[in-house]
């Protein structure tokens, strides 16, 4: 029942924040590290890969996949949050960094891909 209900929110959260990135695209463009190629377009695929994934999670056919599929992303957007963290990069629209909150950013994305991990587990398990 928890695990279930955990599924929906992990899977509508995914949703809900890759609309974000369509709806206001400039709050995500300062958190892009100098090295990534094509800022916008970047937005836009890491957007798109989190609609198409939250949603695939909540269908079971799809479930296990797209749990890893999520994995992957998260992996693949741990450089951004470093440079959030390392130039103390203001987000959002904020006049400021966060400060040492930009560095609770990187294990809370441990966590996520513990949980995302444990969709990719047996129904039992």
């Amino acid at each position: 029942m928890v695990k279930q209900a955990l599924l929906w929110v992990m899977g509508i959260g995914y949703v809900f924040a890759g609309v974000l990135h369509f709806v206001t695209p400039d709050s995500y463009l300062p958190m892009m590290p100098e090295w990534v190629p094509a800022h916008l377009p970047m937005v836009y695929l890491s957007g798109a890969a989190e609609v198409v994934l939250g949603a695939a999670v909540l269908e079971p056919k799809l479930r296990r996949a797209a749990a890893y599929g999520i994995i992957v992303l998260l992996i693949a957007i741990f450089p951004a949050n470093v440079h959030i963290a390392v130039h103390d990069i203001p987000v959002f629209g904020a006049a400021e960094g966060a400060g040492a909150m930009n560095w609770v950013r990187l294990p809370i994305q441990a966590l996520l891909i513990v949980w995302a991990w444990w969709y990719t587990l047996p129904a039992d398990a």
